[in-house]
């Protein structure tokens, strides 16, 4: 009798969601302020973490910046003040715990107070096929976007926790939940950061933590730079062409702002993430081959070849 009614109140509880879920396609949520918030974004020094601070600058939040390169992290820096915000700097390896257990305890030090929202948007990518790649560049893809996320959400969740206030955001990818050809280093680490991000948020959940939000950001490629000459076929790409960082971004401020769990960018990448759960794997790879997804790396891997030649990368 009990599991009839607990199967008729999740029966309910479904239809409410889907349904809530589908009024919020169309009437935009309240979003929630910001401003006075202490976020920390990992990989601020360019890309879409320099974007992320400017955009958490314009909400009337303080940033804290993370990144190896400071030069490039006081650039962001410079950014943000010119806007009239606050940022603070630190030169971090989020690839060695130490690192960042000693960094946040020093932002704590320095600034008196906790980090109220957590963007883990550090990303590398090695760029070689895998029997052609070091196993040193494909240790350091796993180590800064995998588990680097264990380090800063160890270090800065139990405060959120104590608090009851906080959000947690990773920015993953598409190929964190459907991959492609050529790059296993890179979609083992964002299935991996999909994987660590959705069963914290399950646990959250399931210990009754209040005040504590998580949002999973998956974009399509970002015109960033990061995967330089990757392409699909001509027809397909008018529908699906690299995304702007800008725009990028601030559709996931969007999600972040509304406490929505995950979002994709754009919603059209939806669609490959429910033909991969429902279809055969033979019909995937046939709509991979259609729309030359299946190739898509190869030129960024030349690219990448070409680059190493000119400017190893040197790994630790």
């Amino acid at each position: 009798m009990i599991f009839l009614m607990d199967l008729q109140m999740m029966v309910l509880d479904l239809i409410y969601f889907i349904l809530r879920n589908s009024v919020r396609l169309v009437l935009r949520p309240r979003t929630k302020p910001v401003d006075g918030e202490l976020v920390l974004i990992t990989g601020a020094g360019g890309g879409l973490g320099r974007l992320f601070a400017q955009e958490f600058t314009k909400h009337g939040a303080e940033v804290v910046l993370w990144d190896l390169n400071s030069s490039s992290n006081e650039q962001t820096a410079k950014l943000v003040r010119e806007m009239g915000g606050t940022a603070y700097t630190y030169a971090v390896d989020v690839t060695k715990r130490e690192d960042v257990y000693r960094n946040a305890e020093q932002v704590q030090k320095d600034l008196g107070r906790h980090v109220t929202i957590l963007v883990n948007n550090a990303g590398v990518v090695a760029g070689r096929r895998m029997l052609d790649c070091p196993d040193e560049l494909m240790e350091r893809t796993m180590k800064v976007n995998c588990h680097a996320l264990f380090w800063t959400v160890k270090a800065f969740l139990p405060q959120m926790i104590a608090q009851k206030h906080g959000h947690i955001v990773t920015i993953a990818s598409v190929l964190g939940l459907f991959s492609t050809a050529c790059v296993e280093d890179y979609c083992a680490s964002k299935f991996a950061a999909v994987g660590f991000h959705e069963s914290l948020a399950h646990e959250l959940v399931a210990e009754e933590i209040e005040g504590v939000k998580t949002t999973l950001v998956c974009p399509y490629i970002v015109d960033t730079g990061m995967f330089e000459g990757c392409k699909i076929r001509g027809e397909v790409e008018l529908l699906l062409p690299p995304l702007k960082p800008q725009y990028c971004v601030e559709q996931a401020m969007n999600a972040i702002l509304i406490d929505q769990p995950l979002v994709c960018i754009p919603r059209l990448t939806y669609l490959p993430v429910l033909f991969r759960a429902l279809l055969p794997w033979e019909s995937n790879v046939v709509a991979y081959r259609f729309m030359g997804s299946d190739k898509c790396m190869y030129p960024f891997i030349d690219y990448m070849q070409n680059q190493a030649k000119n400017n190893p990368i040197k790994v630790e």
